[in-house]
């Protein structure tokens, strides 16, 4: 069957359908879906912890791991043109070997945004749940409770 054919049925089988309302199948007629709440899952699903946790193996293992890569590709690609020196080959090794140094200092330098990102983020989460509160505050009722923050 053809595209056209195929477009053509699925046009025929809407139109009996009649309605052109958007429809999601599997959901429950009323209600959130399970284990979500209003407004999308019912738990944070990081931790502080993880987050350090993951920012100390980009900065001990993977920096340390593509710092030594990126060295070692250095000295064996620097014997290689000295080996071809005054051959074609040992100028486009020299490319070869700017080009990777700058793709290892991007990695690097990304690793490390990444590595300061996971670190922020437990401050920012918990300055954000602070500013919610205090938006929260001005709108409700005092409360016997107040006197126990």
């Amino acid at each position: 069957m053809g595209f056209d054919e195929e477009w053509s049925g699925l046009r025929a089988a809407a139109a009996e359908h009649g309605s052109t309302g958007m429809r999601l199948n599997g959901l429950p007629e009323e209600g959130p879906a399970p284990g979500y709440g209003p407004g999308g899952t019912s738990t944070l699903a990081s931790t502080a912890s993880e987050k350090n946790a993951a920012a100390g193996v980009i900065e001990n293992e993977l920096l340390t791991s593509t710092k030594r890569a990126g060295n070692h590709a250095d000295e064996s690609n620097g014997s290689a043109v000295t080996a071809f020196s005054g051959w074609a080959t040992a100028a486009a090794l020299k490319k070869v070997q700017t080009t990777w140094d700058g793709q290892v200092k991007t990695l690097l330098g990304r690793l490390g945004r990444e590595r300061d990102g996971l670190r922020s983020t437990a401050t920012t989460l918990r300055g954000a749940d602070i500013g919610s509160r205090d938006g929260i505050d001005v709108i409700r009722l005092p409360s016997a409770i107040d006197g126990y923050r």
